[in-house]
């Protein structure tokens, strides 16, 4: 499901979409600001667990697979 909302940008911004979706980057501003929204969310959850992580001890286990991970591509999608 799905709720349309109206926002307002700055000029700037509604001009760098349009030319994403005019160079065929992206399909249309609505993608772009889902694209943006869902990032900014795993942004944050980061930072939480960021939080939760620097409360806790050591963890050879966790450790070992941030060490393994590091060297591994990640989707920014």
């Amino acid at each position: 499901m799905s709720k349309q909302i109206a926002v307002r940008l700055p000029d700037d911004l509604v001009e760098f979409m349009d030319s994403l979706v005019a160079g065929g980057e992206e399909d249309s501003r609505a993608s772009i600001v889902l694209r943006a929204l869902k990032r900014e969310r795993r942004r944050l959850d980061t930072l939480r667990d960021i939080e939760i992580l620097k409360r806790t001890e050591p963890d050879a286990e966790m450790d070992a697979m941030v060490a393994y991970l590091a060297h591994r591509p990640i989707g920014l999608d």
